[in-house]
């Protein structure tokens, strides 16, 4: 596949450019790495940053890189399209997937620490390379989840910003987060883009494992709640964005009586 037959909606192109003028998320003299998994999501956004590059007015580097759990892995079609819109890339080893197997425990799902500890791999890689923002490729149905998720499961009001600075001093950006997730289906199909089954996903190798319900009923409850209201994913994008601290409970932000 040669770079110029890859085509970017206009809106994709719109959603992702207002988002980054918004919120300042990519600037001149910018160094970013973006965390490639091969999924659908972050070989968008590589298209999107390949043609920012080129198109954009202002200077900025960028690299991609994918973390191999030392468990192998298809990353073949990762290297060609990389090296097809010449972006810089490189596939990382670590020692993840012994770590995880190490750890497990019978019928717990182990994303979220598989996932810290792809984070904490990236940061490291980033800070090995004196980049200072990390790009991750969440868009606006992984936020959605994340708040719901929150809300149902953990007892808090929290969510996927577009941007924030890690303790490490790193600022991480998403500058996929107004985009939906039908957008990229759509992107990735249109384009005849190849994903691996799997994404390299380590729970998907082991059929035994736990799968991670709480998301898969959460997507559920978005799919109704979209099909019973079809701007729901618009106001909650607008809500989280409004947030009124003093309606709520948190003492921090309640106003404080004289004595």
């Amino acid at each position: 596949m040669k770079t110029n037959t890859i085509e970017i909606s206009k809106k994709i192109l719109k959603i992702t450019g207002s988002t980054n003028a918004q919120f300042n998320l990519i600037r001149e003299g910018d160094k970013v790495l973006l965390g490639l998994s091969g999924g659908k999501d972050s070989m968008l956004l590589a298209t999107l940053l390949a043609r920012l590059k080129k198109y954009a007015p202002f200077k900025f580097e960028f690299k991609a890189v994918t973390i191999d759990y030392g468990r192998g892995g298809e990353y073949g079609y990762i290297f060609d399209y990389c090296e097809n819109l010449e972006i810089p890339y490189e596939l990382y080893p670590t020692d993840i997937y012994k770590i995880l197997e190490a750890n497990k425990r019978e019928g717990s799902v182990y994303c979220s620490f598989c996932s810290r500890m792809r984070r904490g791999a990236l940061y490291s890689k980033a800070l090995e390379g004196g980049f200072n923002k990390l790009a991750l490729a969440h868009h606006l149905d992984d936020a959605a989840e994340s708040f719901m998720m929150n809300l149902t499961y953990n007892g808090a009001l929290r969510s996927m910003p577009p941007l924030y600075r890690a303790e490490n001093g790193l600022y991480v950006i998403r500058p996929l987060i107004f985009v939906r997730e039908r957008q990229i289906i759509d992107f990735i199909a249109k384009n005849n883009i190849y994903i691996a089954p799997d994404c390299n996903c380590p729970i998907m190798w082991q059929t035994h494992d736990k799968r991670p319900f709480a998301r898969e009923k959460t997507k559920q409850m978005l799919k109704k709640m979209e099909e019973e209201n079809p701007d729901f994913f618009t106001s909650l994008k607008v809500a989280l964005g409004n947030v009124h601290l003093k309606s709520l409970f948190d003492e921090r932000y309640l106003d404080k009586q004289e004595e």
